[in-house]
């Protein structure tokens, strides 16, 4: 496993991050834990959660996630080998200020992660999307209180458009306030637009650190879904909507062509192509199982040429009126 800067920091981290968005939904807890000790051998130490993971999930309220996380870190006695990522701005407990991103919310979600996690410190606190009821300005102070607290040590943004994440770095910085050091944006072969039209630049500019979601599309890019099948999966109907047409066949089909011709596989070729990215950290992988897992390991070490990732970028580009 190879290790990168979060962005401008100076932590380390594993260049590919375990989300666990499936714990206590795709995966049990027995499973979560031999998916995190798996990975930890391989030497992965960065792992993503959200105190909200998961409550669309059947008897799941939220925050079962963090709880799986916190009992595997306290048996296993591992917490200071490993970058704990979490995110809060859903809605967690009932009333009006049960969710955003108000220094009320952020303070009692901070300690009620802290509490699931059986820690005293969060490596990388995130807020999950931006609020428009709450003025930047609060949302950066508070996060600043929870650094100056040594309750957070580095903090960072989810699905924020760029004119929201230039605005939280000016705050930062008019106000003498912690500023986000990472991005999580909403980003694969298939899904380039979003990120590229505007918040790439931002995060190059400003040393950002970029640690995208969904890297493979949902399981699509894996090449488990083809024309004539379709998988069956929790997702399924998201993927058949968003990624069952020409563009992400096309995507689809160099990326396969692609692995055959090198001897690899479309899930480490997908995430080799993130991993050539400038800014890129650490793209977030999700397993249901170790096998997996291994899977996505595997694009650790797999180093494309440029004319290989000319060829996946060739097929999967995008136009400047696309509206993903």
């Amino acid at each position: 496993m190879n290790y990168r800067n979060l962005g401008r920091t100076g932590l380390k981290v594993s260049e590919i991050c375990l989300g666990t968005m499936q714990w206590g939904w795709t995966a049990d807890e027995a499973t979560s834990h031999s998916v995190m000790d798996a990975f930890v051998a391989a030497g992965g130490n960065f792992i993503d959660t959200a105190d909200i993971y998961s409550n669309w999930a059947p008897n799941n309220p939220g925050g079962v996630s963090e709880e799986i996380i916190g009992r595997w870190l306290k048996t296993r006695g591992n917490r200071d080998q490993i970058i704990v990522a979490t995110k809060a701005r859903g809605r967690m407990w009932a009333g009006p200020n049960g969710e955003g991103l108000s220094r009320a919310h952020l303070l009692k979600a901070c300690e009620d992660s802290l509490r699931r996690l059986q820690t005293d410190y969060i490596d990388l606190y995130q807020t999950h999307w931006y609020d428009e009821e709450t003025p930047i300005e609060e949302t950066m102070a508070a996060l600043d209180t929870l650094v100056r607290q040594g309750k957070v040590r580095y903090v960072g943004c989810s699905n924020y458009p760029a004119w929201r994440l230039m605005e939280a770095l000016w705050a930062s910085d008019k106000h003498n306030l912690v500023r986000y050091d990472s991005l999580q944006p909403h980003y694969n072969l298939a899904h380039r637009a979003e990120f590229e039209r505007e918040l790439k630049e931002v995060c190059l500019t400003f040393g950002i650190g970029v640690i995208p979601y969904s890297p493979l599309a949902g399981g699509f890019l894996t090449g488990k879904y083809s024309r004539d099948h379709d998988a069956s999966s929790a997702r399924a109907a998201g993927i058949r909507r968003r990624y069952f047409n020409d563009a992400g066949w096309r995507t689809l089909d160099a990326v396969k062509t692609l692995a055959s011709e090198i001897g690899s596989t479309p899930t480490a070729v997908a995430l080799a192509w993130l991993l050539a990215q400038p800014g890129m950290t650490a793209p977030i992988i999700g397993a249901n199982s170790v096998a997996q897992l291994q899977v996505s390991l595997a694009a650790s070490g797999l180093i494309l040429t440029s004319t290989q990732l000319a060829t996946l970028e060739r097929a999967s580009a995008w136009t400047t009126d696309e509206d993903e």
